[in-house]
């Protein structure tokens, strides 16, 4: 009996990532109201780009689709024999078939549950009405940002103090994605054009520092279309985690591929340098957060 658990392993890492991405979507799409927990609707704004009624943008839903087939298909790749050969035995038993049959179900059920979700709202998958302003359900923050001491494209040394006076957004990329990050910047940087008034400042702060070191940063700005008060930053893999770690930035990295995983998020700092907002990714809603400072 030992032996056949150990043998379909891959049986138990296909469950994990079921239920990793059942726990996912309930937290972007179960429906709540304006009374739920603040840290809850923080966090969905946070991950998904949502807030309270609303469901995520399109950062949000990229994350959602992308992460658990990129998940499989990468396990897929890495132990093809093994999968194959579990889910034979699983299909050749009548337990397994139930099984089976039972998890479709639920994927089936949840699809459903999802396509109502969305009719519910009414479609508003990525865009905010018309005359609705985008930072009345916002939390403002008031909290003292971390350090920061890194290097952007030009070589030059950066810290938030260099903006003192002006605001500041501050997210999270890497050169290497080509999912979430390239919105996550296209969004910061459509916010930093509509509020173009206000002289935003924009910093995209690497999360892969083993691959885009400062060297390559140049080639990374061009390549994310980042000019004047636009700026990429890295510096040593250590010195970057501990940035990293210390604006509580969630990833997970994939040590075989060099993937990470980690939400779309940005902060809003303000003219006294203090952080306003966390947000997602959304750029009418960075707008909304930096007109309202």
């Amino acid at each position: 009996m030992t032996g056949v658990r150990v043998r379909d392993w891959p049986l138990a890492v296909l469950a994990f990532i079921l239920v990793v991405t059942a726990s996912w979507w309930a937290l972007a799409l179960w429906p709540v109201g304006p009374e739920a927990p603040q840290w809850f609707l923080r966090t969905r704004d946070v991950c998904f780009g949502a807030t309270a009624g609303r469901l995520p943008n399109a950062g949000g839903w990229l994350l959602l689709i992308g992460q658990p087939f990129g998940m499989i298909a990468t396990f897929a790749a890495v132990w093809p024999a093994e999968l194959r050969s579990s889910l034979d035995r699983l299909r050749s038993g009548a337990a397994g078939q139930v099984g089976t049959g039972l998890v479709a179900a639920a994927i089936i059920a949840g699809v459903a549950g999802v396509a109502m979700r969305i009719a519910h709202a009414g479609g508003e998958t990525f865009a905010v009405g018309e005359n609705a302003d985008p930072a009345s359900e916002l939390v403002r923050l008031s909290n003292t940002p971390p350090a920061m001491a890194l290097i952007d494209q030009q070589g030059r040394a950066v810290s938030l103090e260099t903006f003192r006076g002006r605001p500041v957004l501050v997210t999270f990329a890497y050169a290497h994605c080509d999912t979430v990050c390239p919105m996550v910047v296209a969004e910061a940087l459509a916010a930093q054009a509509i509020t173009a008034d206000l002289k935003p400042a924009l910093l995209v702060i690497t999360l892969d520092p083993w691959r885009d070191t400062p060297s390559r940063l140049d080639t990374i700005a061009v390549q994310w279309r980042m000019t004047g008060d636009a700026r990429v930053l890295s510096g040593s893999p250590d010195e970057v985690d501990r940035v990293l770690s210390a604006w509580r930035v969630p990833r997970a990295r994939n040590e075989r591929t060099g993937e990470l995983s980690h939400p779309a998020m940005v902060y809003v700092i303000d003219r006294d340098g203090r952080i306003a907002y966390a947000i997602g990714a959304r750029a009418d809603v960075i707008a909304g957060a930096l007109r309202a400072l």
